[in-house]
């Protein structure tokens, strides 16, 4: 599934539109609201209230990598590959009602999310071509 979002959209707005579009095909998606909705993005939960141009202009980190990266880079399936190196590109998000996350946040991989703080350091990695990245 696709959606379009706007500059400025904030994570609320999109899961909203996200709502929209499913309840066509789910009618329980139709009796909730968008706040009972979570974005998961490399295993950390995107508050409702943070634009996607903030994460992407402050190049936001996850736990493996950059959450959005639009950058031009090297195809690194070319050569040996070294699994410490980070690959430098982004996975899908996953969203999740909020009343599943709270019944199996025990449970993998649940067990694994942990909410987004812009402030937070999760870790150095190294890009593709030796640059350390923060």
């Amino acid at each position: 599934r696709n959606v379009t979002c706007q500059k400025g959209d904030s994570v609320a707005e999109f899961l909203e539109q996200v709502r929209k579009g499913l309840a066509k095909e789910f009618r329980e998606m139709a009796n909730i609201t968008s706040d009972a909705l979570l974005y998961v993005k490399e295993d950390l939960i995107i508050p409702q209230d943070i634009t996607f141009y903030d994460l992407i202009v402050t190049k936001a980190r996850g736990k493996s990598g950059p959450l959005f990266n639009f950058d031009v880079h090297d195809d690194i399936r070319v050569g040996a590959i070294d699994s410490r190196v980070e690959k430098d590109e982004s996975h899908p998000g996953k969203i999740v009602e909020r009343s599943w996350y709270e019944k199996n946040k025990h449970i993998f991989p649940a067990s694994r999310w942990e909410m987004f703080d812009p402030a937070k350091e999760y870790g150095h990695y190294t890009i593709h071509g030796g640059e350390v990245s923060k």
